[in-house]
């Protein structure tokens, strides 16, 4: 998915742009990047973080760099942010979301501009770059910004650096959170709530969706005002997000504890213990095993100075093998017991059957899985939280396959809850992977956790409504 930050300070920024963006290693694996703005002008670093933490590699960046104001993002496909010169000025750029429709802009703009595009890997755009082009045919900064957001499928959240400041925008629709911290002499603009405390910063006030502001050392002015439809992805709360972070005044570590007693209180399975698959299912399991009162263990412990995150690699066996190496088994916590794990969700659940086989290995007497979500039957259009290139990679998708003995077929009969299609299919992933019992989060109750109503809330993901 990919995360951002940025700083305007009334003295040199570049201790806590290196920190702030630090603070959002979790949300990529691909590329990190920092510019910023001083008495040298533009300054850029960008760097490859596949096989090495964000930290280390800008290190001797943070030496040299010297700046007030500057942006840094850790990104999932390509390197940013971008400097651009046009008849805008001089700016740099970076962004968060997913362009659906970026053939289609990009054919226009040949048509129109005789334009040019950077290619990536695979033959794909640059989609920062195209965001830059939108902007570019606007009469103003804030006219191209609009003008991106107006045209964009899918979704864009952006912070673009000038000389005057940091112009940052939420996505039209609210998908991914941006929160402005301030703090004497400085202000900053974070994905990720958890960014702000140990730089001594306070939360300001979130952007409400499609909202423009500009921040600068003596404050932030409000460009355009937020739109009134909210749809901020769900994944955030159940996955995707820091346990430390807020969006929209909700604690994500508080949600999924509230999503675990939710699935608590839908059980009645006997077993000896909960555990939580490291790291986004352990809030879950937490609150399941305090709602059950059963005892909270770690029949496996998660090794991570070494191991990067386990679907980084694109090649399957790769990240097979990582997730192998970063789970160390307990064995007096599985032999001969009835474990019950909480996780995220179940997406390929690939690496998820080498586990539970891993643990009857080991001894394990029964294993049940709770998810702390309903089945994903349809691919994200919004924030790429995956790196299937198929939505039949999905797990819920190939039991549908195997059931129907066809692709095309009606999914809104799988997403209904309890509906005996929906457990056609869950019974088929429960046998693939393996499990003793397999059941999933009703979408109602992990609404109910996150505690913001439904038409608020992206769950495109498990119903198609986003």
């Amino acid at each position: 998915m990919g995360g951002f930050f940025g700083v305007v300070s009334k003295e040199d920024c570049v201790n806590d742009l290196f920190y702030g963006t630090d603070y959002h290693s979790h949300l990529g694996t691909s590329r990190g990047g920092m510019v910023v703005w001083g008495k040298r002008g533009f300054e850029r670093a960008i760097h490859n973080i596949e096989n090495s933490q964000f930290r280390s590699k800008f290190e001797d960046d943070l030496r040299k760099m010297d700046g007030t104001m500057g942006i840094g993002c850790i990104s999932d496909t390509e390197a940013q942010p971008l400097i651009i010169r046009s008849h805008l000025g001089h700016y740099t750029l970076t962004t968060v979301g997913r362009i659906n429709n970026i053939e289609p802009i990009a054919k226009q703009a040949y048509t129109d501009h005789t334009a040019h595009f950077l290619e990536m890997s695979g033959s794909e755009l640059n989609p920062t770059e195209l965001v830059a082009s939108l902007i570019d045919q606007g009469s103003s900064v804030i006219d191209g910004i609009r003008r991106a957001q107006d045209i964009i499928d899918g979704s864009c959240s952006m912070l673009l650096l000038t000389a005057e400041g940091i112009y940052a925008a939420r996505d039209r629709f609210g998908r991914t959170p941006v929160i402005l911290g301030e703090k004497d002499g400085a202000y900053c603009v974070t994905m990720e709530s958890c960014a702000l405390p140990n730089l001594d910063f306070r939360v300001h006030s979130e952007l409400g969706p499609g909202e423009i502001v500009l921040i600068t050392p003596d404050g932030i002015q409000q460009l355009s005002p937020p739109g009134t439809t909210l749809r901020i992805c769900a994944f955030l709360w159940v996955y995707y997000g820091y346990p430390a972070s807020t969006y929209e005044g909700i604690n994500v570590e508080v949600m999924r504890n509230r999503s675990g007693a939710a699935l608590a209180r839908r059980d009645s399975v006997a077993v000896d213990l909960v555990a939580g698959v490291p790291d986004s299912g352990i809030g879950h399991a937490i609150g399941y095993a305090n709602q059950a009162q059963i005892p909270y263990s770690r029949p496996f412990v998660k090794y991570t100075p070494t191991w990067p995150r386990s679907f980084m690699p694109q090649d399957q066996h790769v990240r097979n093998l990582v997730a192998r190496m970063k789970l160390i088994p307990v064995f007096e916590l599985i032999q001969g017991k009835r474990l019950l794990l909480c996780e995220d969700s179940i997406v390929r659940g690939t690496q998820l059957r080498e586990t539970i086989d891993r643990l009857y290995d080991y001894g394990a007497k029964e294993v049940h899985m709770r998810p702390a979500c309903p089945p994903l039957i349809y691919g994200c259009r919004f924030l790429n939280f995956s790196r299937s290139r198929s939505d039949f990679d999905l797990a819920g998708r190939q039991a549908i396959r195997e059931l129907e003995g066809q692709e095309d077929v009606n999914l809104a009969e799988y997403a209904a809850p309890d509906s005996a299609k929906q457990q056609a299919m869950i019974d088929r992933i429960r046998t693939r992977l393996n499990l003793t019992t397999l059941r999933y989060q009703a979408l109602s109750d992990m609404v109910e956790a996150i505690d913001l109503p439904k038409e608020k809330v992206c769950t495109y993901c498990w119903d198609g409504v986003g």
